[in-house]
């Protein structure tokens, strides 16, 4: 299909994950300008040339994270279906501006304010399920997700009264378990996990 981008969702969610276990380390980068937010973006405009798509390129933030914007008429297509192409861009523009080890710096891709109006549409989710699953003490299961998208619900459910969660399944099966904190669990899940502990997402 012209203009898609086929990478598998496992590689993605390694490479979030690797990024994330760096982030608590800070940057390393050195004091002053840094050109590595510019080669990003560059590397981005190529891939979004490629594919024919109609877009621009902007640098948004450029901290410990480097954040781009994609602003144009096929910006939507950019960000294909819940932000799977927007993660796949993403991906191979880590790929590309960190493949050497020094000064590595975690590139977000966005466009508009998409991925801030999908979380909160993600927590929302959460807690009028979390509150289903108090009102009826009962454990409710959420679809499969990515692990992205699993660790934002973990986060926004850590301080809700009542329940405590936990991912189950294996690859792209895995998904959030929103456990009351009082009554059984239900039979079909009926085994391991029930030690309060940090999720894995």
């Amino acid at each position: 299909m012209e203009g898609a981008l086929f990478i598998p969702n496992e590689e993605v969610e390694r490479d979030d994950e690797e990024f994330d276990s760096e982030a608590s380390a800070g940057s390393q980068g050195q004091e002053g300008p840094d050109d590595k937010a510019e080669h990003a973006a560059d590397v981005l405009q190529d891939i979004l040339d490629c594919m024919d798509f109609e877009a621009e390129v902007e640098i948004r933030e450029d901290g410990e994270r480097i954040v781009l914007d994609i602003d144009g008429a096929d910006a939507g297509r950019a960000i294909g279906k819940k932000g799977q192409t927007l993660d796949a861009l993403q991906f191979l523009v880590n790929k590309v501006v960190n493949r050497f080890p020094d000064g590595r710096r975690h590139v977000v891709i966005d466009s508009g304010d998409y991925r801030e109006r999908y979380d909160r549409g993600l927590i929302s989710m959460a807690r009028r399920e979390a509150k289903r699953a108090v009102q009826q003490g009962k454990v409710v299961t959420l679809q499969p997700m990515s692990a992205r998208d699993r660790r934002v619900i973990h986060l926004s459910l850590a301080k809700f009264e009542g329940v405590q969660t936990c991912s189950e399944g294996e690859g792209m099966d895995r998904r959030i378990q929103i456990i009351p904190a009082r009554g059984g669990r239900s039979s079909e899940s009926s085994t391991t996990r029930r030690r309060p502990q940090r999720p894995r997402v």
